[in-house]
């Protein structure tokens, strides 16, 4: 049983890591991880380590960027008493020059289709959280912008 509820709290925090990013403030994500936490995008040569740096890091987001992110094939393993791993595939959806507005986007194709490589830690609290984030990104594009015509 005890297998189970870790790797359930493991997946409620990959599935409000993406919630917090398209729909909450995006810097709260940091709070998502361990103090030393680290998000990497090896392809795109990306590290950021540390709550406070992934706090800038992903707060920093465009004010006018409207996103939708898909999470599927949610993998969660129990390695540990303290430790899981997880591999999690996404689909992100998003353009810039978004208004805030209520009017629908015209559909696009997605910006990003990849997975992730997670690892997580639980707390003394019995608090799960992850302690590192790893993005693959085979397919990727430029974020389209509201009225270009490209």
């Amino acid at each position: 049983m005890e297998h189970l509820l870790a790797e359930r709290a493991c997946e409620r925090l990959i599935i409000d890591f993406v919630r917090r990013l398209d729909l909450g403030e995006p810097g709260s994500v940091a709070e998502l991880f361990t103090e030393d936490g680290s998000w990497a995008w090896p392809a795109g040569d990306r590290l950021v380590e540390g709550r406070e740096a992934l706090r800038a890091y992903f707060g920093s987001r465009p004010a006018d960027r409207l996103s939708r992110r898909l999470m599927s094939n949610i993998l969660v393993t129990a390695t540990g008493p303290d430790t899981a791993t997880a591999t999690s595939y996404f689909t992100t959806y998003r353009v810039d020059g978004h208004d805030g507005g209520t009017h629908q986007v015209p559909p696009g194709p997605p910006v990003q289709v990849g997975h992730y490589e997670d690892a997580f830690r639980r707390r003394p609290d019995g608090t799960w959280l992850l302690a590192t984030r790893v993005l693959h990104l085979p397919f990727g594009g430029p974020t389209p912008r509201m009225g270009s015509t490209t």
